[in-house]
């Protein structure tokens, strides 16, 4: 199958590609990416000789971009997203370009090019804030809170309205937190990593309480290969792992594992709007796809942080922005 994964610099895509490649190298795998400030190349440098994956440098808003690449694909996987709530906050307009415009553009292309599926990555937090014992299943009522959710699902009614309209075949996933290898260090858990090995405050908004289903990334990784080979068209597919922990637990067992004080941590100004609690069901993707979690939240925490102490090149080239000079210079500004 060749499959052209958008995005697939960034966290959650690199890993996908990576799981593909390592795992099911029958695939040719096609890395479409506009190497935003999140985009990273490095994520994927040590497979990228392989024959069956190649690169191509693209803006997902930009129908020639998608167009040059789309010839003989059979399925588009699509994690292109501008994905950070306080970014949304700040101006709601890129991720109205990317995560709707965008979305758009590539469920266009993929009708013309007769691409046989297309698989939506969305999120949690489409379904707002949940009280405790509420859960957002596949056919709960949208709530969006911030404007990077609100985005996300308008997307979801886009690729609905394709496959409703135009018998494009679709699948969508809405995923909890992820976490693992390769995350850009503006997210939670990197960011607190990073700040607790320079011995740095750790900044947490409000109390801290803020309640999480967290997934490692090859889990979540895994599900979703399984939702495009397997998914039923047109349907969508809740992905968690049933490990909800609020944020001061993880970033006290952060503390915990790398020997650091709690005096570190910080509380600030909460987020406008921050909604308090997330909690996803995935009984269907549990029962029609047969997927579950491999790895639990404490092993994957640890797997997390010794990564990121056998990384810590990676993390202070990510962290400068050393690595968009180098992709400047070998790609200028296509895209």
């Amino acid at each position: 199958m060749k499959i052209l994964v958008t995005g697939g610099a960034g966290f959650i895509g690199s890993n996908f590609i990576r799981l593909l490649l390592v795992k099911y190298p029958e695939h040719q795998i096609i890395n479409f990416d506009k190497l935003t400030y999140a985009g990273n190349l490095e994520n994927l440098s040590d497979l990228a000789h392989l024959p069956n994956y190649s690169f191509f440098k693209g803006d997902i808003c930009e129908p020639k971009d998608v167009t040059e690449v789309i010839s003989g694909v059979d399925a588009i996987v699509n994690f292109a997203a501008e994905s950070h709530v306080d970014r949304s906050i700040k101006s709601a307009a890129p991720f109205v370009s990317t995560n709707v415009y965008g979305t758009q553009i590539l469920l266009d292309c993929a009708r013309e090019a007769k691409v046989s599926r297309f698989v939506h990555i969305s999120t949690d937090e489409v379904g707002g804030s949940l009280e405790p014992g509420d859960y957002l299943d596949e056919n709960s009522r949208l709530f969006p809170s911030s404007p990077y959710a609100a985005s996300k699902a308008a997307a979801e009614h886009f690729v609905y309205a394709a496959r409703h309209t135009h018998g494009l075949d679709t699948v969508m996933t809405r995923t909890c937190n992820n976490y693992g290898p390769y995350q850009f260090p503006e997210k939670l858990l990197p960011l607190m990593i990073a700040n607790a090995l320079e011995n740095k405050s750790l900044p947490v908004y409000g109390d801290g309480l803020q309640v999480r289903d967290w997934i490692y990334v090859e889990d979540n990784c895994e599900a979703l290969y399984k939702v495009l080979i397997k998914g039923n068209s047109g349907e969508i597919y809740n992905i968690g792992s049933r490990a909800e922990k609020n944020n001061l637990e993880v970033i006290e067992t952060i503390l915990k594992l790398l020997n650091r004080s709690k005096e570190l941590i910080t509380f600030v100004a909460d987020r406008p709007g921050h909604d308090r609690r997330y909690g996803i069901n995935p009984s269907k993707i549990e029962k029609e796809l047969g997927w579950q979690p491999a790895i639990t939240f404490e092993e994957g925490i640890r797997r997390t942080i010794d990564w990121y102490l056998n990384n810590k090149t990676w993390l202070e080239r990510t962290r400068s922005g050393q690595y968009r000079e180098y992709y400047q210079e070998l790609y200028g500004n296509r895209g």
